[in-house]
């Protein structure tokens, strides 16, 4: 079973010397897109008005524009600890064991603006891009709806549950052929009506990956993973190819 996560607009600054020139990407059927769309942003980056309007820059995040410049010789460290969002800080990626870093690396997958899909260990550096920006004469969802097939194409023989947000699965569709199901974050009131929830989305989402990372052994069926969710006090419910996250987080009706 795979794990698809977004990535965060928030960020860690630092990592080691390794350069993303010099570590290898999972999915190398993806470079050519990857190179395409660095040429794109770093293009864009080299004009400081462009820069702000295309990335939406405010007076606070200029210095991104540099971070941005500076990408192919910037630090690299491991995508889920590059990652400080939300979802990333619910996982509590801290206080892993290599045995659960080794379960990242073979079961945690990320989509990325800049990268595409990469595993979850894969070393990248800062960046700032994101799934919405318009980037000139470089339109983000049809570079990676035409090149993410190849990369799609060898996660076969094993269930996707896709944790990411709309817009990254907008960048990415995962082909109808393969096994996969979409996870719907809800919380039930107290007449049992379901609401989507959105300030604990990412949060247990977060810690679903989490409890999936830290089981003995990665769960490889949905009922293995309904168990693991249970753990964390979470529940599952799966409707077709939808998979209902439910929540301790009761709505209280008014």
């Amino acid at each position: 079973m795979l794990l698809l996560l977004p990535p965060s607009e928030t960020k860690k600054i630092g990592g080691a010397n390794l350069t993303i020139e010099q570590v290898h990407l999972s999915y190398g059927q993806l470079n050519e897109a990857r190179d395409l769309v660095l040429e794109a942003l770093l293009k864009v980056c080299k004009s400081k008005a462009e820069a702000i309007k295309v990335l939406k820059l405010s007076p606070k995040q200029l210095g991104d524009r540099e971070l941005n410049l500076a990408i192919r010789e910037a630090p690299t460290m491991p995508a889920y600890e590059r990652y400080g969002g939300t979802l990333y800080k619910a996982i509590e990626v801290e206080s892993f064991t290599k045995h659960e870093v080794e379960t990242m690396r073979g079961n945690i997958l990320i989509q990325s603006a800049l990268f595409g899909l990469i595993s979850a260990t894969d070393r990248i550096p800062w960046y700032r891009l994101s799934a919405n920006t318009a980037l000139p004469k470089v339109n983000l969802k049809k570079v990676w709806q035409e090149h993410s097939g190849a990369a799609y194409a060898r996660l076969v023989d094993m269930p996707i549950i896709d944790l990411r947000s709309k817009a990254y699965v907008d960048l990415a569709p995962i082909p109808d052929h393969l096994d996969s199901y979409w996870v719907e974050v809800v919380a039930e009131d107290s007449k049992g009506q379901r609401r989507a929830l959105n300030h604990f989305n990412k949060t247990a989402k977060g810690e679903l990956v989490g409890a999936f990372v830290r089981a003995k052994s990665a769960p490889r069926t949905l009922t293995q993973l309904k168990a693991v969710a249970k753990k964390a006090g979470l529940e599952l419910e799966v409707e077709g190819k939808t998979i209902y996250l439910i929540t301790s987080e009761i709505i209280r009706t008014k």
